[in-house]
């Protein structure tokens, strides 16, 4: 197989990769504090026998933007939203996990929980918790959740320190490689819920400017292919 052949089909492979992370961020346009994911193209310079080097294209690494999603009030006593930078604080399997999804709820041990059933942390990293019978939650701006004039817990709204990257493990949590940090900036409303970023109708252009290239390096993938095949054949003649 010829260089150019190579430097197709590693772009070909990029290009499925990146519709596979488009399929997805459609998929969740309409998910609760979901984040939308990009690809990043790169060259790679690989040096070969025959040719002074050969570029090849890579797209293994992912870019997740933060652009805040919408706003929208439910109503719930526990859905809580993150107006301004931050993530809430969530206990999973794998450990503390950071999430914008702020639909709450409290599980039958009293913790106030995720639909996973993963517990919310508070400001010091400790699970909340609702005691049985609590009357109406109010949760202020800084995240203080009370109940007829009892202070119940605060939530924990953080962000990576400087220097700390976030990376997505499972549609709306996300892995600190590093510290995080307080944001006591942020703002806390009650009663709604912060939305998915995912703008559909860019992303389905996108979609669809990913299978005219793919279709385009196919074509030219068989063109070759034909190329090569004739030499063949106009040589063993």
């Amino acid at each position: 197989m010829e260089n150019a052949s190579y430097t197709t089909l590693t772009r070909q492979s990029g290009l499925m990769r990146e519709m596979s992370v488009i399929a997805s961020n459609i998929a969740n346009a309409n998910t609760t504090g979901y984040r939308q994911e990009g690809l990043i193209f790169s060259e790679v310079i690989k040096g070969v026998s025959d040719a002074p080097s050969l570029s090849m294209a890579t797209a293994r690494a992912r870019a997740t933007s933060l652009a805040p999603g919408t706003i929208t009030q439910t109503g719930g006593p526990y859905d809580v939203a993150i107006d301004g930078d931050g993530f809430f604080q969530i206990q999973t399997p794998g450990g503390t996990r950071l999430s914008r999804a702020g639909h709450f709820m409290p599980n039958n041990q009293g913790d106030l929980v995720t639909p996973d059933g993963y517990r919310v942390l508070d400001a010091g990293g400790a699970p909340l918790g609702i005691p049985q019978g609590t009357g109406k939650i109010s949760i202020s701006a800084d995240g203080t959740l009370s109940s007829k004039g009892q202070l119940l817990g605060q939530l924990g709204i953080v962000q990576p320190s400087t220097g700390t990257q976030i990376l997505r493990e499972d549609g709306v949590h996300f892995r600190a490689d590093g510290p995080t940090e307080p944001n006591f900036d942020a703002r806390v409303r009650q009663g709604f819920l912060e939305g998915s970023n995912v703008n559909p109708m860019s992303q389905i252009a996108r979609m669809i400017e990913v299978q005219r290239a793919y279709e385009m390096g196919q074509s030219f993938v068989e063109t070759e292919n034909e190329r090569l095949r004739n030499a063949v054949r106009t040589i063993i003649k």
